[in-house]
């Protein structure tokens, strides 16, 4: 594992801060983008393997029955300093017309790495790592735990949303995104000295963000999809072969080092 320790000097939130952070190799990234199944019955189990495999083991990990569905939610639980929560997610199950590595094991695959790159270093936040079930069949899985959050009264401070990433470069849907995090990501890219866009995907359909965004939680999501792309979701097309390695963890290394920032600049 590579540690980076980087300063941000010029950060209109805060006058100086280090945000720390260890990034995984990009070989493990690859390896567990490699370890995707093809049927939905399969993709919780092997969820939840990479997340024991990242030493997300015991109380940590913890499943949340999701009414309708078979599969649970799979939430890896990283305590901080305070109860104050980001929640980063990134739904598993796929529609079986192609493989579902874009769609988005692409964005599920990267929550163990994530987690990694944030458990060896001091958290001012707790973080929440969920792998949602049944966001193909209308969000289920993120709606269930926005409703459970209801009844525990936990403040959950920003949802961070990755779906279908590596088609290219890291892009966020800015139309949809809270203007403070969308500014920090920003932040993140210029001090790691990586592209970000932005791309509006409101015709494409909808995300586990939106479960977040209709009860005012701030929220963002991160994707890669262009014009051109779009027409390999829920087609043959979504193979991984149509991942581009480089660009996916370029996507890796610059959400790990958001999350950092957001840790340190969120209230």
């Amino acid at each position: 594992m590579t540690r980076l320790f980087v300063l941000l000097c010029c950060v209109p939130v805060a006058t100086a801060q280090t945000i720390q952070f260890s990034a995984v190799s990009k070989e493990i990234v690859e390896k567990r983008l490699s370890a995707y199944v093809k049927k939905n019955d399969k993709r919780e189990p092997a969820m939840r393997q990479m997340f024991e495999d990242a030493r997300c083991t015991g109380d940590k990990l913890a499943e949340q029955p999701v009414r309708g569905l078979k599969a649970p939610n799979l939430i890896c639980n990283l305590s901080g300093g305070t109860e104050l929560a980001i929640v980063v997610g990134a739904h598993f199950d796929l529609e079986e017309a192609g493989d579902g590595v874009v769609d988005n094991w692409s964005g599920a695959s990267l929550l163990p790495s994530l987690y990694e790159g944030l458990a060896s270093v001091p958290r001012r936040h707790t973080f929440r790592f969920i792998a949602f079930s049944g966001e193909e069949k209308g969000l289920v899985g993120s709606k269930a735990y926005v409703r459970q959050l209801g009844k525990t009264h936990e403040q959950v401070v920003a949802m961070v949303n990755m779906d279908t990433l590596g088609l290219g470069e890291t892009e966020v849907w800015v139309s949809h995104a809270d203007p403070k995090l969308a500014h920090l990501i920003e932040v993140a890219a210029v001090t790691m000295e990586l592209p970000v866009l932005g791309m509006n995907v409101e015709r494409v359909g909808t995300t586990d963000s939106e479960s977040f965004r209709e009860k005012k939680i701030p929220a963002i999501t991160i994707h890669s999809l262009t014009a051109a792309t779009m027409p390999i979701l829920h087609s043959a097309k979504d193979r991984i072969e149509a991942i581009h390695k480089d660009e996916y963890y370029r996507t890796y290394r610059l959400v790990l080092a958001y999350l950092a920032l957001l840790d340190q600049s969120l209230d």
